[in-house]
């Protein structure tokens, strides 16, 4: 640089000079952008920058270290990958807990011996070391920068002291344009002070945009100890999103994050109840030990391994194989095993279809040799493995076991030792179980009401299996419909074709319509050559989307119809088979084709996957309401993921829908099996081309964004479905609306509903904008979309009904009359009269 180019940086540097400090004292609740405009920077950051002056020489700072429970055991379904739908926010220990499911009058749920009440796994102890007690304790790299007393420019200092002043202050948007403002100047040095001068005042959010506008520059150079402490912060702060981003920096630029890194990341994850964060936990468990090649602390694994436990609704069955790796860890290690560690992994083997006795009774001997006592969750689930194959000398000996322990014997042991006996035929000792039941606790459970009903009904022992049902309806307990369809189908399977009739009627009258038991009755009207009302069970199964009709259904009135010879409603019954892409019984078809033959040129070819009209518009609405799309590496294929809050009775009911409607694009795995009428939660498509055009306009780098035609497909239809999907009613009777993507697109979607006389209010919190439908406004949203809203919703969505219901929790504490959150001032609130 020439003499002349430092004349003209020194008199541009004059505009960042800071004033003195005694000066600063007295002008603390005005510090400004530039020395001539007045600014609004809380006290807070003025006090932050007279930190400056504090000598940088321990970057081992106090960190904030929000507690979590004893217990961090996330509430949520697995995911498939590490994309979430959540705010950055740190979730302090209140939060961690995550609203159970509420039970449903009448689940379709059958299998009574997973049922939630039990399926959980009960820790007998409150003590233990866990891993957020042992983060302190971990050792991260040191970072080296120089003081601001160090450099030698006097102008350098006074920009970087007026910078770490400013930043803080302001909002992600203002931040990179202040940062670009500096670019002509700024170096890896500056930038990197910046960050840790952030760190140290625990302003971690700007620390990160700092690092995240650094990695931008033609300039940057990966500092691996900044970003590991970076990382450890951000994890600290249960910010799992931004920790797991550096974290994957770290490892795409060829280098092994730090052990403090590794376990930062796990307890982030393990303390957030976000759907998905279980399973990434495991994974950055799995390659801390195989690609970093540490030893986990036992703090660590008891907590993964107590996670896995804590699942809901005996979903942790899934995770058996990640619990023996934590096992064969502890055990490889020689680090203690606790009792909790054998007792849960025991209870994990007895949930399996296929049982590994050796491996169970290699836990027992293990234990045994520890010096520890089997207690009651042991010795349950001793009785839960024998229930599955019979073995009815263990479960007595088990039984003696319980009764001389001075524990209480749950219910489901009960249960399980009425299975045993079922199972090898001996129904006079099950019954002596129920009765045996009564006596030692005083009442009968729901889940035995069933068991029993069940046991009967496979022997055929109807007129008492008709007793408990009434015994049953009688005590007002819920859910009937298990016993139910247990009934009708043994109706079926008898021939008793009135009294399975008679039980329908009676069903409906308590009950929840249910596909699976319409499905008995239409097969028992199909079987005595009722094709009059059983034509009309088929069309109301149809027409009531609750309901609907699947491939068994359809295969059941076509048989019929060909049966009787009534070819032409054979014909249509085949042509809506073919539209809704269900697959013809073999036998049939071989009668359906001389059929078609005679009337028609002949059978239809299969066609290749296509989405109807109403598909397309349903998949829009769900993708407006968060549902992803992912896709493979070079972007040629998309798999659509269906995700349903189990915690949500609309999800509950939307989702059998959801399922009915795209059913030839489900993945094998995701379709329903013979006997099995549960939906899951959870269900993707398969990876497919066809899917392309939606992956790129809403999910272009797999990140969720608004389309730039979005104001084309805003049609009711489309309303409805994102309604449904990722909208709530407040208890005021309020309408809002959940998504994702930029101001400007979000300005779009608000320019055309304004367009079609539909005023609304946008509020950000986070990444989420949150579009309101205020009072009367509801209303007309309301009279838009009520026609294409499934009628079971209708009375959870209704608008300007007021409702105790809690509606999500993210959406509990938004004030349409505040700033948003996340951006400035007046920058996501739009004006009722900005029409266009």
């Amino acid at each position: 640089m020439d003499v002349q180019q430092m004349i003209v940086a020194a008199n541009k540097a004059q505009c960042f000079v800071s004033p003195p400090l005694s000066t600063l004292i007295i002008t603390i609740n005005t510090p400004s952008l530039n020395p001539n405009t007045p600014s609004k920077t809380p006290m807070r950051t003025s006090l932050s920058f007279l930190r400056l002056f504090c000598p940088l020489s321990r970057p081992q700072t106090v960190l904030f270290r929000p507690l979590i429970p004893r217990y961090a055991a996330p509430r949520f379904s697995p995911s498939f990958s590490r994309h979430f739908s959540v705010s950055s926010a740190p979730f302090s220990a209140s939060a961690v807990g995550f609203v159970d499911e509420k039970e449903r009058e009448e689940e379709e749920r059958w299998d009574f011996s997973n049922n939630e009440t039990e399926a959980k796994f009960v820790f007998e102890d409150n003590d233990g070391v866990f891993a957020d007690n042992d983060m302190k304790h971990l050792v991260a790299p040191e970072i080296e920068v120089k003081e601001l007393d160090e450099l030698p420019e006097q102008w350098r200092r006074s920009k970087l002291a007026w910078l770490c002043k400013e930043l803080p202050a302001h909002k992600a948007g203002t931040l990179v344009r202040i940062l670009n403002a500096q670019r002509k100047w700024l170096k890896q040095e500056d930038a990197t002070y910046l960050a840790v001068h952030c760190m140290r005042i625990r302003e971690n959010e700007t620390g990160f945009r700092v690092y995240k506008w650094m990695m931008q520059q033609h300039w940057y150079r990966f500092d691996f100890s900044l970003a590991t402490k970076l990382a450890d912060y951000m994890g600290k702060e249960r910010k799992f999103t931004k920790c797991r981003e550096i974290f994957d920096d770290i490892i795409n630029q060829g280098r092994v994050p730090s052990e403090s890194t590794f376990h930062i990341l796990i307890v982030a994850y393990l303390s957030t109840p976000v759907q998905g964060c279980l399973d990434e936990a495991c994974g950055i468990y799995n390659r801390m030990i195989q690609l970093g090649g540490y030893q986990p602390r036992l703090s660590l694994h008891n907590s993964l391994f107590r996670a896995l436990l804590d699942r809901p609704g005996g979903s942790s069955k899934y995770y058996l194989k990640q619990a023996e790796f934590i096992f064969h860890n502890l055990e490889t290690c020689g680090l203690e095993i606790q009792k909790e560690i054998y007792t849960g992994l025991i209870w994990l083997h007895s949930y399996q279809d296929t049982v590994d006795k050796e491996r169970i009774k290699l836990l027992r001997k293990m234990m045994r040799d520890s010096g520890m006592e089997e207690g009651k969750e042991v010795l349950i689930s001793i009785l839960r493995a024998c229930s599955k194959d019979g073995d009815v000398e263990e479960a007595e000996r088990t039984w003696i076991k319980l009764l001389g322990s001075n524990d209480s014997i749950p219910s489901q042991a009960f249960v399980y030792k009425m299975e045993v006996y079922s199972k090898v035929g001996e129904i006079t000792k099950s019954l002596e179980v129920f009765r045996e039941m009564k006596k030692c606790l005083g009442y009968t459970s729901i889940a035995s009401y069933h068991k029993i009903i069940e046991v009967l009904c496979e022997s055929e022992q109807m007129d008492l299996a008709e007793s408990f049902m009434k015994e049953l309806i009688e005590s007002g307990m819920k859910p009937l419909m298990p016993s139910y369809i247990k009934l009708t189908d043994t109706y079926l399977r008898l021939n008793c074709h009135d009294k399975l009739e008679s039980t329908f009627l009676e069903c409906l009258e308590k009950c929840r319509p249910n596909r699976t038991i319409y499905s008995i009755y239409l097969s028992s009207l199909v079987k005595v050559g009722n094709l009059g009302k059983a034509e009309e069970i088929f069309n109301h199964m149809g027409e009531n989307v609750t309901i609907g009709v699947n491939a068994k259904s359809c295969n059941t009135i076509l048989y019929g119809y060909l049966s009787s010879g009534d070819n032409s409603k054979a014909e249509k019954i085949y042509d809506l088979m073919c539209q809704k892409k269900f697959e013809i019984e073999s036998p049939l078809m071989e009668k359906l084709e001389s059929v078609l033959r005679s009337s028609r040129k002949g059978v239809k070819k299969p066609v290749s996957l296509k989405l109807s009209k109403e598909q397309r518009e349903i998949l829009m609405g769900l993708l407006l309401g968060g549902l992803r799309i992912d896709s493979d590496e070079e972007r040629k294929n998309h798999m659509i993921r269906f995700e349903f809050n189990p915690s949500s009775i609309p999800h509950s009911i939307l989702k059998r829908h959801i399922h009915d409607q795209y059913h030839e694009w489900l993945h094998p795995s995701s379709k329903l099996t013979a006997g099995n009428g549960d939906i899951p939660h959870k269900f993707n498509t398969i990876s497919h081309s066809y899917f392309g055009f939606y992956a790129d306009q809403f999910w272009p780098k797999g990140q969720p964004v608004i389309p730039k035609l979005i104001h084309r497909w805003l049609s009711p239809i489309v309303l409805a479905y994102w309604y449904m999907y990722g909208g709530y009613r407040t208890s005021a009777g309020d309408i809002l609306l959940k998504l994702k993507g930029s101001s400007e697109g979000v300005k779009k979607v608000v320019k055309t509903l304004k367009s079609k006389s539909l005023n609304c209010r946008v509020k950000r919190k986070g990444r989420v904008f949150w579009i309101g439908f205020l009072r009367t406004d509801s209303m007309w949203f309301w009279k838009l979309v009520e026609p294409y809203v499934l009628d079971d919703l209708k009375d959870f969505l209704k608008a300007g009904c007021e409702t105790a219901d809690d509606c999500a929790v993210e959406s509990r504490d938004i004030n349409f009359d505040s700033a948003s959150d996340s951006d400035e001032k007046g920058s996501s609130d739009y004006s009722e009269d900005d029409n266009p």
